[in-house]
């Protein structure tokens, strides 16, 4: 098996101690769970650093999560609450909604 720049040789015993995985972003990770999350966090994405953004990372692992990254950046995320105001007027139109089955 190849690994970045280097080849790896597994013997056949030791096939057992190899497990597919993938990667995938934690927008697209709502609503899913995992059994191991490894979240990469660093300051060259500073816009995406947010406390919901983490919370949602952080939530959706089963067992274990694994931080990797500058405490700076998870300080910043932690700390960066961006709850932003939706203009759905979602609300309006379940009124609307209700009133004309009524």
């Amino acid at each position: 098996m190849i690994f970045g720049d280097r080849q790896v040789t597994y013997d056949y015993a030791d096939l057992n101690e190899i497990a597919l995985a993938r990667a995938t972003t934690i927008h697209k990770a709502q609503g899913s769970e995992y059994p191991v999350v490894i979240m990469p966090l660093f300051m060259q994405h500073f816009l995406m650093l947010s406390r919901n953004l983490f919370y949602t990372g952080l939530t959706r692992a089963r067992k274990l999560v694994i931080i990797v990254g500058e405490s700076k950046a998870i300080g910043l995320a932690v700390k960066q609450v961006s709850d932003r105001h939706r203009y759905t007027y979602l609300a309006q139109r379940l009124t609307k909604f209700a009133d004309s089955q009524s």
